[in-house]
């Protein structure tokens, strides 16, 4: 009997050391609740000066943390903004759900299309965005039913797929074999994509070629992921029923339990070591010792 106690006392300690990885976490820190009384907040990124940009989208806001805490509305409506991201000139990259087009909005609120139909068509709704150095975006366009705010909207592509915008601005499909592409991120060299296919519970990890377009689909992990983002580590955290962490090959080091369920996150803070976590009414932090790269 006392031998099956100190197996579980072992399976259990080892279990905690995996959630909580020391490796990635600072010492005692523990995930945070930042701010609440939101409806679906979504598509966390960090700003140039370290604060966070996210969307509570049922209610069509912008809101921007800082490293205070403190919480303000940066832009309502929005075009029923998701998935963002920060470019080079400062703009807000934004997957704006109620026109079904991928746009960029400037600090002073002003908003230009980037992107909006595919092959004559409009696109279904763009999800999530990630922008790779050299200034080309890669975007998801997956396809969900919104009965409750547009009824009878119908499937407008023949493909639930993954997008990338050139630096010229030419719109190609890079995926078409997803049941549905979701959370994207990119690494630093701007030479690794990874995408993940919700539905299907999998992500992908591909190739950038010169031109945009994706090679050498591999499979990276067997968790789907609703956003994404990475560490200078090379690390993959992915936002499903926790924050699951993978290493660059693929083994999986970490489960960051958090009191609802994660829709996507990004590392924020001016020295970009704070995990920055969305997760449906509310928004969580936890201070790492790993640092964003975004």
């Amino acid at each position: 009997m006392n031998k099956i106690y100190t197996f579980l006392s072992l399976f259990f300690f080892s279990l905690a050391l995996f959630a909580q990885n020391t490796d990635l976490i600072a010492k005692d820190a523990k995930v945070t609740k930042a701010g609440g009384g939101f409806i679906f907040t979504e598509g966390p990124s960090v700003a140039p000066d370290g604060s966070v940009f996210f969307t509570d989208q049922p209610n069509d806001k912008i809101v921007i943390w800082d490293e205070n805490g403190a919480l303000s509305t940066f832009m309502q409506p929005c075009e029923r903004s998701n998935g963002t991201k920060f470019n080079k000139k400062g703009e807000l990259v934004a997957c704006a759900d109620l026109h079904n087009r991928l746009v960029a909005i400037s600090m002073d609120k002003k908003m230009r299309t980037l992107a909006e139909n595919f092959n004559g068509q409009p696109l279904n709704a763009p999800n999530d965005v990630w922008i790779a150095p050299n200034g080309g975006m890669y975007f998801s366009d997956p396809y969900y039913h919104r009965d409750y705010w547009e009824p009878g909207r119908k499937e407008l592509q023949d493909k639930r797929g993954v997008y990338y915008v050139s630096p010229d601005g030419k719109v190609i499909r890079v995926i078409d074999d997803y049941k549905q592409p979701n959370g994207l991120v990119g690494t630093t060299d701007g030479k690794t994509l990874y995408v993940s296919d919700i539905e299907d519970g999998k992500i992908w990890k591909y190739t950038i070629q010169a031109d945009g377009k994706l090679t050498n689909k591999t499979f990276f992990a067997p968790e789907g992921s609703d956003g994404m983002t990475i560490d200078n580590q090379g690390n993959i955290y992915l936002s499903n029923k926790t924050v699951s962490v993978f290493d660059k090959n693929g083994k999986k080091i970490a489960a960051i339990e958090c009191p609802e369920m994660p829709s996507n996150l990004c590392f924020g803070g001016k020295n970009r070591d704070i995990l920055f976590i969305t997760a449906r009414t509310s928004v969580y932090t936890l201070k790492m010792k790993v640092r964003g790269v975004n």
